[in-house]
């Protein structure tokens, strides 16, 4: 089984499309294209083939690009949840959330439950990536939940699993990496 290590590098995907296109040319069954029998939930317990990675990020690109503009996040029901946090690997962000996706009990990709910003000295807000999260109390399963192969963290201050995606800021760490060492804190208020 290919599994998506947590940095990742076009080299990697170069690699596993090569390989999955030769494993798929071996295959005696009928091939088909990565992901075309799954939907977007069978993401959270296996380990996606490319074009499914692909895909699940275009989703999530595609329903936050209204979100470059903080209005319309607001609009559409975010609330701020915290400025600007800084980890020993870098920043997060401020973050804004939408209370009725993250209480929901799911994690789905085409409704975010938390949008991360990076301040710009222009006092704006600039959105650099979003979080999955899903409450303590709504996770029946004894192993915390998983997206594109990679595990949520225990956010024990907010009582969540939670995993950012770095969709609109590239992150050296890799995609899913838990904070941006090119997100900076520098210009919050």
């Amino acid at each position: 089984m290919i599994t998506v290590p947590e940095r990742r590098s076009f080299q990697w995907l170069v690699l596993a499309a090569a390989t999955s296109l030769t494993m798929a040319a071996c295959d005696a069954e009928t091939p088909s294209a990565p992901g075309s029998d799954r939907d977007f939930e069978a993401a959270f317990t296996t380990h996606p083939g490319v074009a499914q990675y692909h895909a699940i990020l275009a989703e999530l690109r595609r329903v936050t690009a209204r979100y470059h503009n903080l209005n319309a996040a607001i609009a559409d029901g975010f609330v701020f949840r915290h400025g600007c946090e800084i980890r020993p690997t870098g920043a997060v962000g401020t973050v804004y959330v939408k209370f009725a996706h993250a209480l929901d009990g799911k994690i789905d990709p085409s409704k975010p439950d938390g949008l991360l910003y990076e301040p710009a000295q222009n006092g704006r807000l600039k959105l650099t990536g979003v979080e999955l999260a899903i409450p303590y109390a709504l996770w029946t399963e004894p192993e915390p939940p998983q997206f594109l192969g990679a595990t949520f963290q225990r956010e024990d201050e907010l009582g969540v699993f939670g995993l950012h995606v770095w969709i609109w800021r590239h992150n050296p760490d890799g995609m899913l990496a838990p904070a941006n060492p090119r997100v900076s804190c520098e210009d919050a208020d």
